[in-house]
């Protein structure tokens, strides 16, 4: 089976073959860095590290361009609002979001371009579509004009003559209100860079059409982003792109929001759950598996629930992992991933259909455990941990053996519960079962779960 991929454009899925043999191509708009981010950021971000992974699995080599958008409209705002610097509001929120996607391991990647180091890009490619008749300055401002190119829209699929921009954006000089800005001239106390046209700054679609082809040509694999960036701002990156004379995205792969009481998460909404305060009071790699586990496509509505669910989940297959390697020792990945969990991910990356193997694989080798059959365990384990981590889930993997035992204070905590568990262990020994139970107790109401077992007890975190 080919790998496939639901492509926007074409809306359907269709198989995936790259525009170079054995390379894929990704350009994955990123932050806007006006504020924090909250975990529907987060989950875009995982969405394509899952495919890159998944990319990576399938022997292709992988450059993904993820851009910062350091000045737009929301951080000037901010700006006004705080009285603190763009560029401090800016790189302070750049450094939170890179901080969200490395807690929750996503991969960095190949370069994270900021839209106001290529100011010359963007200059460039207005110059040219002014040439070629795209595009026209107008007090200093620089718009597209959409009627110039026919195919404006097709992404959407909506109708030009049914589209109709608000007069109070503030931008003068349009010859059609549905022009979209390039450039907007400089305003007092607005940051602003020299161009032919005057002082001014750049408009959010022309940052992503010059960094991608700065770093990715005239044509490459994935354009990826939130299915809220269809339109306006990816129909009018195809428009500038196109016109200018690239090819631009050969499929176009938009990720489902994180939703609450049914409204899209947004910082301008007010709804918003903080990925740094998630992560105060859920452990990450747990995060990743509820905002990654649930088809790219699909919303998620949150809740403390789905989140305790996925905990359990995601606990079941941590207490597999350890049992085996308790009985039977440390247990490499398996070299290839069993053909239910391939066959999942290369239709159109289904996550939710690979993790059902996950766990069929998790139940067979508790079976086997149980029989003592330690071979057939062993095996379910390697193949367990080949799966998990394609999906940055393997909670052997260094990354998260670091955090469980650094951030969490997971190492300390251990410690001193071993210690109270061999005093019950102790107590036992002596046959003062009261002692023993009254220990077990008070690990209860502090929040513990106790597994005795052949070679001893172990403990887990209730659900929160």
């Amino acid at each position: 089976m080919s790998l496939r991929l639901y492509d926007t454009s074409t809306r359907q899925v269709r198989d995936f073959v790259p525009l170079v043999p054995g390379c894929v191509s990704m350009y994955l708009c990123g932050a806007t860095v006006q504020a924090p981010p909250h975990i529907g950021h987060i989950r875009s971000n995982l969405n394509f590290d899952v495919m890159r992974r998944w990319f990576g699995y399938r022997g292709y080599q992988v450059t993904f361009v993820r851009n910062v958008t350091d000045i737009d409209d929301k951080v000037i705002q901010k700006e006004r609002e705080l009285g603190t610097p763009w560029w401090q509001i800016a790189y302070t929120n750049e450094r939170a979001f890179n901080e969200g996607y490395a807690a929750l391991g996503c991969l960095p990647p190949s370069a994270e371009p900021r839209a106001t180091g290529h100011v010359p890009e963007m200059i460039e490619m207005m110059q040219t579509l002014i040439t070629k008749g795209h595009a026209y300055e107008s007090e200093g401002n620089v718009y597209f004009a959409v009627t110039t190119y026919p195919e404006y829209l097709a992404l959407s699929n909506q109708e030009l003559d049914n589209l109709r921009q608000p007069e109070s954006t503030g931008e003068t000089g349009k010859r059609d209100p549905r022009d979209f800005a390039m450039w907007k001239r400089s305003k007092e106390g607005e940051p602003s860079w020299e161009t032919p046209w005057g002082r001014g700054r750049p408009g959010w679609h022309l940052e992503c059409s010059a960094m991608a082809h700065k770093y990715l040509g005239k044509a490459f694999d994935i354009h990826g982003g939130g299915l809220d960036l269809i339109f306006p701002h990816h129909e009018n990156e195809i428009a500038q792109s196109k016109a200018f004379g690239d090819d631009f995205a050969n499929f176009w792969v938009h990720n489902a929001w994180v939703t609450m009481s049914g409204e899209k998460m947004s910082k301008s909404l007010g709804n918003s759950v903080l990925i740094s305060e998630m992560l105060q009071r859920w452990r990450p790699i747990v995060l990743r598996y509820y905002l990654a586990g649930p088809h790219y496509r699909s919303m998620i509505e949150y809740s403390e629930e789905s989140i305790r669910e996925a905990e359990t989940g995601f606990g079941r297959i941590e207490g597999f992992i350890q049992r085996v390697i308790e009985r039977c020792g440390p247990v490499d990945a398996a070299p290839e991933v069993p053909l239910a969990f391939a066959e999942a991910m290369d239709d159109d990356l289904g996550v939710p259909q690979a993790l059902a193997v996950v766990h069929t694989a998790v139940r067979q080798g508790n079976s086997a455990l149980t029989a003592d059959d330690k071979e057939n365990a062993v095996a379910r384990l390697a193949e367990v941990r080949a799966m998990l981590g394609v999906l940055g889930l393997d909670p052997l993997d260094d990354h998260w053996a670091g955090a469980e035992r650094g951030d969490d204070l997971h190492g300390v905590v251990d410690s001193l519960v071993q210690l109270v568990l061999e005093q019950r262990q102790a107590a036992r020994g002596r046959k003062d079962f009261a002692t023993a139970d009254a220990i077990r107790d008070q690990l209860v109401l502090a929040g513990l779960s106790i597994e005795d077992g052949p070679t001893g007890s172990r403990w887990t975190l209730n659900n929160q």
